[in-house]
């Protein structure tokens, strides 16, 4: 798997998350966050959207991302394309771009949105993790400290998993310029990210 290929097929899935999910239902429902569902993530009110894999699913219907654009597939399941005006740490994905998207890739950042979530849940039972589409990950917040997962982003191409303390923290464990990180090639299951959260939480 090439880091380019998992960097294009992660900014398109972000632009969808943007402009087809979190869009259209923060103007329709005031609310931008996203949660995991298996392969993929999906709204969590009006209109019903989810992505899993390298489709798009409304009731019945999956319509390919690749190829396609995001205003054509707005168009295709009847709401308005376009980012929550709410923040401004964007995709950067425009509204008339053919997507790239790898099938491939797509799944294996489903599976990771899947197993962080279970972990997550594991962890942190008493809330709900949520995708938020700015930054394409997947978290909840305990005590001050951020637990979540990333698909990649700019300081790391590759999956991870993090722990986020809003206070820094000093030691060998903390090895991200945000708390400690650890990359999915360490970390292939839902137990073995909820192990790590449990290991930044007793080094807290």
């Amino acid at each position: 798997m090439t880091g380019r290929r998992l960097a294009e097929t992660r900014r398109a899935l972000h632009g969808v998350a943007e402009l087809l999910l979190a869009g259209p239902q923060f103007r329709r429902s005031g609310t931008i966050r996203l949660r995991v569902v298996p392969g993929g993530f999906a709204t969590v009110k009006a209109p019903d959207l989810q992505v899993e894999g390298a489709e798009l699913v409304v009731g019945g219907q999956r319509i390919a991302l690749a190829g396609n654009t995001p205003a054509g597939l707005a168009a295709a399941v009847d709401v308005d394309a376009g980012v929550p005006d709410i923040y401004h740490d964007h995709a950067g994905v425009r509204e008339d771009e053919a997507l790239v998207v790898d099938g491939e890739i797509a799944a294996y950042l489903g599976a990771w949105f899947t197993a962080g979530d279970e972990a997550l849940r594991r962890v942190v039972p008493d809330q709900q993790p949520v995708l938020w589409p700015e930054h394409f990950d997947v978290s909840v917040t305990e005590h001050e400290v951020n637990y979540g997962i990333s698909p990649g982003d700019t300081w790391h191409n590759e999956p991870y998993a993090y722990v986020g303390p809003w206070t820094p923290r000093q030691g060998e464990f903390w090895n991200a310029p945000f708390g400690a990180a650890r990359s999915i090639a360490d970390l292939p299951d839902a137990a073995a990210i909820a192990a790590f959260f449990d290991e930044g939480r007793a080094k807290l």
